[in-house]
């Protein structure tokens, strides 16, 4: 066999494999979506509408990712897209609808760890990008690419965590959970107002007095902690996420793009197809 039908032999080899993943890929879009509005359905008819409308911000969201790559020609890596759509899912439909949250602890870590890798992916995407066209006098040296990243997570990060708080304020949710726990350490509590830390120990549950002086123990095994845990608890996560993929981010430029792991999750403009030959491009 010559080269060169080895040279073809590999590349139909390689297009065959690409549709057989392209099919398995449209499968899975496919399957997502119709769980979500069989979900929806379910929703509609048990007279919950909250999460009916969970359902369609689910769908909206699935549809941003094909939606940034026909309008703005930038092409999304496959495993990136489809950690996107199972990040979408896992946080609105099985965390929310399905009460995963509650039923699993760690749900809500895993996903602020994953939300803190994804983020920092596009931050560095985006610099990148930057970096890359010839239109843009802009470059960035790899450390201070993969701070961007960083800080460009970090940020969407407390964003969300200020999102949360104001739901919890001003509308009466609960998405900054409680955490209980069975010591605190308050100077509010100083009688002598010389802001001095008064420590209380093996708390074993909380009891409220209400206003008519009547007495409920909650019946929690602790203090129950009003959201402070579980915010830090989601930004620590969140910087271990966005620490992780800017060291990738980082060799990935000192490389010059030679990682096969962090192509896997950094998007690339869409290469424009060759002009042909006594073809002027008219400006």
């Amino acid at each position: 066999m010559t080269s060169k039908q080895k040279i073809k032999k590999s590349s139909l080899q390689a297009d065959s494999q690409k549709k057989t993943v392209n099919k398995a890929l449209s499968l899975f879009y496919l399957l997502l979506r119709i769980s979500v509005i069989g979900i929806l359905i379910a929703q509609f008819f048990n007279g919950n509408f909250e999460n009916v409308m969970l359902c369609v911000l689910t769908l909206i969201l699935f549809a941003i990712p094909p939606l940034i790559e026909r309008r703005l020609k930038i092409e999304i890596p496959d495993t990136l897209e489809v950690i996107i759509l199972l990040f979408i899912y896992a946080a609105e439909i099985l965390g929310e609808i399905r009460s995963y949250y509650t039923a699993f602890p760690a749900w809500d870590t895993m996903l602020h760890t994953i939300n803190g890798f994804l983020c920092a992916a596009i931050g560095f995407s985006l610099i990148d990008i930057l970096n890359r066209n010839d239109r843009f006098k802009f470059s960035l040296s790899p450390f201070y690419l993969a701070l961007f990243a960083f800080c460009f997570s970090m940020t969407i990060g407390v964003l969300w965590e200020v999102f949360e708080y104001s739901a919890d304020t001003f509308f009466g949710k609960d998405m900054q959970k409680d955490t209980v726990v069975s010591a605190i350490n308050s100077t509010m509590l100083d009688p002598t107002k010389s802001n001095k830390i008064v420590q209380i120990s093996d708390i074993s549950d909380v009891v409220i007095v209400h206003s008519d002086g009547t007495e409920e123990a909650l019946g929690v095994g602790g203090y129950l902690d009003v959201g402070i845990n579980d915010t830090m608890k989601d930004l620590i996560v969140n910087l271990i996420g966005a620490v992780v993929f800017s060291v990738i981010g980082y060799f990935y430029v000192k490389t010059k793009g030679k990682g096969k792991f962090a192509k896997e999750f950094i998007p690339q403009v869409e290469s424009a197809p060759p002009q042909k030959a006594g073809k002027e491009s008219r400006k």
